[in-house]
């Protein structure tokens, strides 16, 4: 973990040039087990979509509206799949972070909320700080005792052959009111040590699938090396992570790569190798 500053941009800041916009959306089941989405709101730079036709399992995309998140921007998603909903999120595109026209650092915070019984994939595409970018990033998630998680979280520092911006990220999973993961980082210009051999020694990319399921409590679990790091993988095109368990019915993979494609690579990995 690489300590950073610890003041984060008040949500209460006035910026002339920094634009407020919450996307909401609800999972619901009905009296027949198909998922409904009584609520989805996208303002601003969110923009919904529903995929596919009404099932088991909803799907939504979130498809970008406009450029964000700028500098001065306060964004924010707001997830909640209730008793026994099944749903996917899943995006259109990577998220770029911008320099917005003043100096002021964006703030990006996305809450999910899954209920017993209830099912939620997150997969957005990557995020990427472009160079003179400040994004502080919080992910908060709240789970019922049986409800189930894919959390995948990729960033990329810098697009091609830039400097990258500053990337300050929290992601907090809690269960039954639990704490099941609770990690902060960051990256980037002001940051000490963070391109290191310590941390990413030149890596660009950096990424963690997060999943939960009740039934890991009794699955045979343990840690294992992926892509580059994993010895039968000397090949593996210079990514690497590794694949561990949790302390709860959770395991978590944590890799690094020089570029997204070989991140999602060694994440894709990952999810091979999970109990069931």
């Amino acid at each position: 973990m690489i300590t950073a500053p610890t003041t984060r941009p008040s949500g209460d800041t006035t910026s002339a040039a920094g634009l407020r916009a919450t996307a909401r959306i609800l999972a619901r089941t009905d009296a027949h087990g198909t998922t409904r989405l009584p609520v989805l709101d996208g303002s601003g730079p969110f923009a919904l979509r529903r995929l596919g036709f009404p099932g088991p399992q909803a799907r939504v995309c979130m498809v970008g509206a406009m450029s964000a998140p700028l500098g001065g921007d306060r964004l924010a998603v707001e997830v909640t799949a209730e008793t026994g909903a099944q749903l996917q999120l899943t995006a259109a595109a990577a998220t770029v972070a911008l320099p917005g026209r003043t100096g002021d650092a964006a703030t990006y915070d996305v809450r999910l909320t899954v209920g017993d019984g209830a099912r939620l994939d997150w997969l957005p595409e990557p995020l990427i700080c472009a160079a003179g970018s400040d994004l502080w990033m919080t992910t908060t998630v709240e789970l019922a005792p049986t409800a189930r998680l894919v959390l995948r979280e990729e960033q990329v520092l810098g697009r091609a052959g830039e400097r990258t911006g500053r990337l300050h990220s929290r992601l907090t999973v809690r269960r039954a009111g639990r704490t099941l993961l609770d990690q902060e980082t960051a990256y980037g210009p002001g940051v000490p040590g963070w391109d290191t051999s310590a941390v990413l020694g030149g890596h660009r990319a950096i990424g963690q699938l997060f999943v939960v399921r009740p039934e890991f409590e009794e699955a045979e679990q343990r840690v294992r090396l992926l892509g580059g790091a994993a010895p039968e993988r000397p090949d593996a095109g210079g990514g690497q992570g590794v694949l561990t368990p949790l302390t709860g019915p959770a395991a978590l993979a944590t890799a690094v790569a020089p570029d997204a494609l070989r991140l999602r690579t060694v994440l894709d990995e990952a999810a091979r190798h999970l109990p069931g």
